[in-house]
């Protein structure tokens, strides 16, 4: 059992802007956006093009969702098909913590994604009332001055705001959790997906344990937990109790921190020589995101995924190397090894890496066969600087220029999208 008196009893808002992306489309289309048919489409000329977001009229009415691909989009004249405008949809979400900055400090907000934020309202409950009062107050400025529908979850700590909303306030705009919930509202929770922080494969695997709510997870014997998942596991165990000691900004999951990157290809990508292009600026890309925040680390992630025409499936592979790395060669090495391993020749249509096992980049282990090691990493700091007061395309690598490159068509978009 849990002692939740010991416990914080913060009171923490959890904001969600309903379909961000489409939402802010319809408004600039004159639209309505729980009323109206939207879906913002990458490329409205490619057919196979991925549906970025749907208004929540098309998601329930014809299944379309974020994922969903344009040929999947029935030809009927409600629905508008628009392109992403990630530049203003960036705009219109620094406007809203304008709006959160009116009724709390800046140190209480934490944003979270660019359609979602985590607002510590404890300081200012004697100014403007209790947290449900003050979510009422965002909620109603946010849909009086930009005509955004938005939807509240209100905790003790950012897991509990962040289930609260996900569970239950998605469907009444406003809700509010306490610890006195968790056994009626959050253990019976199932499929464990539906969990924050549980995806498919976890759930599998916790699926194979005879775990198949958040109740049985609860209730599952902790040193079996650790024992099969390491801190994880301890995480997982005190998280189904609705437990969550972080401070405000810190990850949910602590100590799960990488970088990483996906990218699905604007075509099939056949040539063994094209993918490994893509490949060496992929690991461009996740070295320049480690040393952004001076880490460093020991495993590398490879997944492909295979194009829809030849029956999808890939593969997904991790190595552990000896010494945490940065340096985008050393990624590339280690890629390139899991993809010849593993690969079987089908054509590619996605892929992602990533870098996980992470430690600060404060040192470096002195290796008397690898003389060149320090002039590497410090090689990578330079050419970050160079990019930071430049551009990201004013420093690419010869693979840029050929016909399989994409880091030159990506440097001009805003968040993997058009501006």
């Amino acid at each position: 059992m849990v002692d939740y008196s010991t416990l914080p009893q913060n009171k923490i808002l959890c904001v969600d802007m309903k379909s961000f992306y489409a939402s802010c489309s319809a408004v600039m289309e004159g639209l309505d956006p729980l009323n109206c048919y939207i879906a913002i489409v990458g490329d409205k000329q490619r057919q196979g093009s991925i549906v970025l977001a749907a208004s929540p009229r098309l998601k329930k009415e014809f299944g379309i969702k974020t994922g969903s691909r344009l040929f999947e989009i029935p030809k009927d004249p409600r629905i508008r098909l628009v392109e992403p405008k990630m530049a203003t949809y960036l705009r219109v979400s620094t406007e809203l913590i304008r709006v959160f900055n009116r009724y709390v400090p800046k140190e209480a907000i934490h944003v979270y994604s660019v359609d979602e934020s985590f607002i510590k309202v404890d300081g200012t409950l004697h100014l403007w009332g209790d947290a449900r009062t003050i979510a009422a107050k965002i909620k109603k400025d946010i849909e009086r001055e930009f005509q955004l529908p938005c939807a509240i979850g209100i905790g003790p700590n950012m897991l509990m705001a962040k289930l609260c909303l996900d569970l239950e306030a998605k469907n009444e705009n406003i809700a509010e959790w306490t610890y006195e919930d968790v056994e009626a509202k959050l253990w019976k929770v199932s499929p464990l997906r539906k969990m924050w922080g549980i995806g498919r494969r976890l759930e599998k695997t916790l699926n194979g344990m005879g775990i198949f709510t958040v109740g049985q997870l609860a209730r599952y014997d902790l040193a079996k937990l650790e024992k099969k998942f390491g801190i994880m596991g301890n995480q997982l165990y005190y998280h189904a109790w609705g437990v969550d000691l972080s401070d405000l900004g810190a990850p949910l999951l602590e100590g799960q921190i990488s970088f990483g990157k996906s990218q699905i290809l604007l075509r099939d990508y056949k040539n063994e020589e094209e993918i490994k292009h893509v490949i060496l600026e992929m690991c461009e890309e996740v070295a320049r995101r480690a040393r952004a925040h001076r880490k460093a680390g020991r495993t590398v992630s490879l997944g492909i995924g295979y194009s829809q025409d030849e029956f999808g499936g890939g593969f997904h592979r991790s190595r552990t190397i000896r010494q945490p790395t940065n340096v985008t060669m050393d990624l590339y090495r280690v890629s390139i090894e899991l993809f010849h391993e593993h690969y079987n020749g089908k054509t590619v249509r996605q892929i992602s890496l990533s870098l996980g096992n992470m430690v600060d980049d404060c040192e470096l282990q002195l290796d008397l066969f690898d003389t060149g090691a320090a002039k590497r990493r410090e090689l990578g700091y330079v050419v970050d600087s160079v990019r930071r007061r430049f551009g990201a395309a004013s420093l690419l690598r010869a693979v840029s220029y050929t016909a399989g490159g994409t880091a030159r068509h990506r440097a001009s978009l805003v968040g993997g999208h058009k501006m």
